[in-house]
């Protein structure tokens, strides 16, 4: 097959740039799901977006290809690009123009006589002998009924079609908060495509931490949204941390959950078939499909609500064990010291702190999964008079990796 630069599976780049270009840094011979000249192939098309944002390395084992971007120095998100090369068939662009003109104004018209004026008003004046059936024109415009583009209503036994009611509104106005949104929002990519349409919005918006990533998974997370807006059960997809096995599962969407740390995104649902809620990474679902109408969702969000009370990040413990793990530490902070207190109280999420006398505070907390805590316990290191949990690896774990700390300071001052 040729090499075409636009994208007809988006599922398949998104893959590819996250394999190859954004978390496994492969290299060419790695690649062994399908062809090489496939992966050339893909290669070459993601490089036709993001050609100028790509570096190169090479190893042992070949030529090592990642993206490289610099978030102070970019206005917008490159990889909003990929969404902006979507392949199209003829009959694609043809239906496009001749289903807008045929009713443009208010025309409502049914299947049949739409069909009739696509072959007999605009088709038959091209040399070549080409119509289109109405199986093909049905499925066009009930996609773009569901794109908001039209309208349908039925009178009598036939379904008419019209174009939607457009609002007329002043981009320009709005063009900073496009500007904004479009770098900020978890769905900014549309804000992206608002942008073109305003020719373009001023450049003076700078990120130091700016999730570029996140837009690879807009297609998944807006899918979601909906199902979430309108209360809808859904079958996802998703694909082992550490191996390519495909888990299917049936879950209510709840919450969308994004780390201010790495920005990357989580859905939070209940899974109908562990009767829990359950965290999902959103770039290792691959696929979703929405359903029937979820039952019982003012009660599962309830849970959800009293489950994010016992929760650090997005683990809620293993299936077999969900029982709380307490945790308590013992701070000694000095007087002149009361920015640690106001950390330790903006930062102690379901936490209780406590002023046990002038100089030591006592933090606690239930949690699931005590073990995702361990980071932030270490930046309170040298203030921490005390730590113990009811799981004991927790406190095993912090001392051994403080010990071993202790250690390396010894080298290096031994060396000095």
């Amino acid at each position: 097959m040729a090499y075409n630069e636009l994208i007809k599976n988006f599922g398949r780049i998104r893959d590819y740039m996250r394999e190859f270009y954004v978390y496994g840094f492969k290299s060419r011979c790695d690649y062994d799901a399908k062809s090489a000249r496939s992966y050339d192939n893909e290669r070459r098309r993601i490089e036709s977006f993001m050609g100028e944002y790509m570096d190169f390395q090479r190893t042992e084992n070949g030529k090592i290809v990642f993206i490289s971007v610099d978030c102070r120095s970019i206005p917008h998100n490159p990889l909003y690009k990929a969404f902006k090369a979507a392949c199209f068939t003829n009959n694609d662009i043809t239906l496009h123009f001749c289903i807008l003109d045929i009713l443009a104004g208010q025309t409502a018209m049914p299947l049949k006589e739409i069909a009739d004026a696509i072959n007999d008003d605009y088709l038959a004046f091209f040399e070549a002998d080409h119509t289109i059936d109405e199986s093909t024109i049905r499925k066009k415009l009930k996609e773009y009924e569901n794109e908001g583009i039209l309208e349908s209503e039925k009178q009598g036994n036939k379904l008419y079609y019209r174009r939607a009611d457009s609002v007329d509104t002043d981009i320009d106005s709005w063009k900073d908060a496009l500007a904004f949104f479009s770098e900020t929002d978890p769905l900014g990519v549309i804000g992206s495509f608002i942008i073109d349409d305003a020719g373009g919005v001023p450049e003076y918006f700078s990120f130091k931490h700016s999730y570029l990533l996140h837009a690879l998974d807009s297609e998944i997370l807006c899918v979601l949204a909906d199902a979430v807006m309108h209360e809808r059960i859904a079958e996802i997809k998703v694909r082992g941390q550490n191996s390519n096995h495909v888990n299917t599962h049936n879950v209510v969407p709840l919450k969308f959950y994004i780390s201010t740390q790495t920005g990357r995104q989580y859905l939070c649902s209940y899974d109908l078939r562990f009767k829990r809620p359950l965290f999902f990474r959103l770039d290792l679902i691959t696929a979703v499909t929405t359903g029937g109408r979820a039952s019982d969702v003012e009660k599962h969000l309830a849970e959800l609500e009293e489950f994010s009370s016992h929760i650090w990040g997005t683990s809620n413990g293993r299936f077999e064990n969900s029982e709380l793990e307490h945790l308590e530490m013992t701070l000694k902070i000095d007087e002149n010291e009361s920015y640690i207190i106001d950390r330790l109280l903006r930062e102690k999420r379901g936490g209780r702190v406590t002023k046990v006398s002038d100089d030591i505070w006592k933090y606690e907390i239930d949690v699931f999964d005590a073990s995702e805590m361990l980071p932030w316990i270490r930046t309170f290191t040298g203030r921490i008079a005390g730590l113990s949990c009811s799981n004991k690896n927790i406190t095993a774990t912090f001392y051994d990796d403080l010990e071993a700390m202790q250690e390396i300071y010894k080298e290096v001052q031994n060396d000095i």
